[in-house]
């Protein structure tokens, strides 16, 4: 079985606004087992980033400015994609869609993830295990007990790697989540399809190996 934890950030909140991803994040895991070959790069806008979106990620025109546009990498990045049997993302629709409008706007081969991926959306998830509780992926590593302090600012592959972690935690086989005023059992639900295994390239990849493998072992 192999899913990827997937996050992005972007220059502001909406795609039909004209926004645009300056970052990717993605996490592998095989049978329930997060591995070290991750996907992660940042990207060139070609746009101004939103004061909000600055604070939120740290990340600025200055930064990006020499950083490859989306379609120099889309090959790369839907390769690393192929194959896999569920993509998990933390409130889907807003990356999905951000991806989804970046593919059209180059007029690649594919323009639609939900048609060719099984998403889970946690959030959607985490609302039905949790109702009435918060449930953001800072929430959920409280609550699930995943180190997040060297969370500082919104990074998608610290995010991917933290939602990969909260994820097995949250979905595991009859798993008792004890909180301050409930106990929550949950099923681990999903469908089996034919496991493909792509280990790709990405020109971040060996930045931020290293410090994946660490907080694997946190």
């Amino acid at each position: 079985m192999r899913q990827i934890a997937l996050d992005t950030e972007t220059t502001g909140l909406t795609c039909h606004d004209g926004h645009k991803i300056i970052e990717i994040g993605c996490v592998e895991i095989i049978n329930r087992q997060i591995t070290s070959n991750i996907y992660n790069t940042h990207i060139n806008p070609k746009r101004k980033i939103d004061i909000e979106a600055k604070k939120i990620t740290g990340l600025t025109e200055d930064f990006l400015k020499d950083k490859p546009v989306f379609s120099q990498i889309a090959h790369d990045f839907y390769n690393f994609l192929k194959g896999a049997d569920q993509i998990i993302v933390h409130n889907a629709n807003f990356d999905i869609n951000f991806i989804n409008n970046e593919f059209k706007l180059m007029n690649f081969e594919i323009t639609n993830l939900r048609k060719i991926f099984n998403i889970l959306d946690t959030l959607e998830y985490a609302r039905k295990i949790h109702p009435g509780k918060s449930n953001s992926l800072n929430s959920l590593c409280k609550r699930y007990n995943v180190y997040n302090k060297h969370r500082m600012k919104h990074t998608a592959i610290i995010d991917a790697n933290l939602l990969a972690k909260v994820y097995l935690k949250m979905t595991s086989t009859q798993l008792k989540v004890e909180t301050n005023d409930e106990h929550v059992e949950t099923d681990y639900l999903i469908n089996n399809i034919k496991t493909y295994m792509f280990r790709a390239k990405s020109n971040e990849m060996q930045k931020h190996i290293k410090y994946i493998k660490k907080m694997q072992h946190e």
